[in-house]
């Protein structure tokens, strides 16, 4: 059984306020010590180490500002291209953080440095402190370095990578193997209790991330009752939109113990929504679909990563809502999305925007064939219904029977090396 993952409720612009915090003390606390216990100066000048320490928070500022401005780029380009869904994850990298982080530190660490040079009229440089700024201004260089690194992410093959390895790792991490024993549950098992408590969400809309199963269980088993959770991961939580049910209690827990063990935020996360990935790899194929874009090679990229989700998924036991005690008795049971689910998902709106694309149709149909070689029997029925559906879109969006013919062929690169179709004729004639 999977925990819920804890997230920091901390923002992201933490992350440079805790590098300034220390930054500002360090700059005043070492340079005294040094001053006062290490007898040991630098060989530069004071004019040229003010020199040198003035160039650098001069530069600092300017790294400062050019990191802000490769972060609204990087924002803005991957709403308009890819998917509005995609700029959360994107803002939040950490490499923009820290890199805003190092650079303040070293523009308020030399500041603080530069204090302490020629004090009261010395014409001392202290040593450890030059070398400290001298660090700091490499690591700034290191981080300058690893933000341009980040602009690759915007290139789709690699934004398709970092959205599907999202999305592996999920489904690594939820799903046991195939021969894992179905999770699930009778409905005779709730139908004889009466409903002794129901938790309803109270609040503005919030995105439900996570539920901590355990957490639940444990709290089913101290009420001797049996809980059923009616929100979804991935599910906007509405004020009054019930949370769970609890069949046979012999206690009431206060509402908000129950909701604890809800995570809820602005966002959908990938946590525990496998369906979330495919939801942004869906989202970047039908926005290269759309009018304004019309780009169907980036759709069959998309589908290149869709089709590896949905082999994982296919042989992965996705019944996995049904919890129970040492006793066997179904204490939880939690909606989790089948294998029609992510199917739908997967291919309903890339079918309907890609009707008449030649190129994403021949790559759908070789994907339904390369799941169903692939897959366990129980996996065709649905299979085999949705290379139905594309047949019958084939046949009402291509009038020329050439360019049905042409569409019915299945094509891993779309238009690539072709498979011969042994359905193509049939589609034709229909």
């Amino acid at each position: 059984m999977f925990t819920r993952e804890r997230h920091s409720p901390l923002p992201e612009w933490v992350i440079p306020m805790c590098y300034a915090a220390t930054a500002v003390p360090a700059g005043m606390i070492i340079p005294r010590l040094e001053h006062r216990f290490l007898a040991v100066t630098s060989t530069l000048s004071s004019a040229v180490a003010l020199t040198i320490l003035s160039s650098i928070t001069s530069g600092m500022i300017a790294l400062t500002g050019i990191v802000f401005s490769l972060a609204f780029v990087m924002v803005q380009f991957s709403a308009v291209a890819y998917s509005p869904r995609l700029v959360a994850w994107i803002s939040r990298d950490p490499v923009i953080w820290h890199s805003i982080g190092i650079f303040t530190a070293t523009f308020l660490y030399a500041i603080g440095d530069m204090a302490w040079i020629d004090r009261s009229g010395s014409s001392g440089v202290p040593f450890l402190s030059s070398w400290v700024v001298i660090i700091l201004t490499l690591a700034s260089v290191g981080m300058f370095i690893a933000l341009i690194q980040r602009l690759a992410l915007l290139q789709v093959s690699r934004m398709l990578a970092f959205t599907g390895d999202l999305g592996r790792q999920v489904i690594e991490r939820m799903y046991p193997s195939l021969e894992t024993p179905a999770s699930t549950a009778r409905t005779d098992e709730f139908a004889k209790f009466q409903v002794t408590q129901t938790v309803v969400h109270s609040g503005g809309p919030q995105a439900l991330q996570a539920v901590d199963m355990p957490a639940l269980l444990a709290l089913a088993t101290q009420t001797s009752g049996r809980v059923e959770v009616l929100a979804s991961v991935g599910d906007t939580l509405i004020t009054g939109m019930p949370l769970l049910r609890v069949f046979g209690g012999d206690q009431l827990v206060k509402d908000e113990t129950w909701k604890a063990a809800f995570e809820t935020g602005p966002d959908r996360t990938f946590d525990q929504d496998p369906k979330y990935a495919l939801r942004l790899l869906v989202d970047i194929a039908i926005k290269a679909l759309s009018p304004a874009i019309n780009d169907p090679t980036t759709a069959v990229q998309a589908l290149d990563q869709i089709q590896d989700h949905l082999l994982r998924l296919g042989r992965r036991r996705l019944e996995i809502g049904a919890v129970r005690d040492r006793e066997g008795t179904v204490r939880l049971v939690v909606p989790h999305p089948t294998w029609e689910d992510f199917l739908r998902l997967a291919f309903d709106e890339i079918r309907f925007c890609g009707a008449t694309s030649v190129q994403v149709m021949r790559r759908m149909r070789a994907l339904i064939r390369d799941l169903i070689e692939a897959l366990p029997q129980e996996r065709h029925p649905a299979l085999e219904h949705h290379r139905e559906r594309l047949n019958a879109t084939i046949a009402r969006s291509f009038a020329d029977e050439e360019e049905k013919l042409e569409a019915s062929v299945e094509d891993r690169q779309g238009l690539g090396v072709p498979r011969a179709s042994r359905e193509a004729s049939f589609i034709v004639k229909k």
